[in-house]
């Protein structure tokens, strides 16, 4: 099975939300919310804008894209 790629920038904010136990990752709104409040925009507007791929991310992974 093939990772969900995102930005770096997201994969960043996934992880620092994952990385504080704050949370249940399955829990999507919520994360959302912490990345927003941890100062992770970017990882906030994308698991908001997608959450069919978010939701398959936290089962397959997710993996960085290279910066443009």
């Amino acid at each position: 099975m093939c990772k969900v790629k995102v930005p770096q920038k997201v994969l960043d904010g996934l992880m620092a939300v994952r990385d504080s136990g704050l949370t249940n990752m399955l829990d999507r709104p919520m994360v959302a919310r912490l990345a927003e409040r941890m100062g992770h925009r970017a990882a906030a507007r994308w698991v908001n804008a997608h959450p069919t791929l978010y939701a398959e991310g936290v089962f397959r992974g997710f993996e960085g894209l290279p910066a443009t």
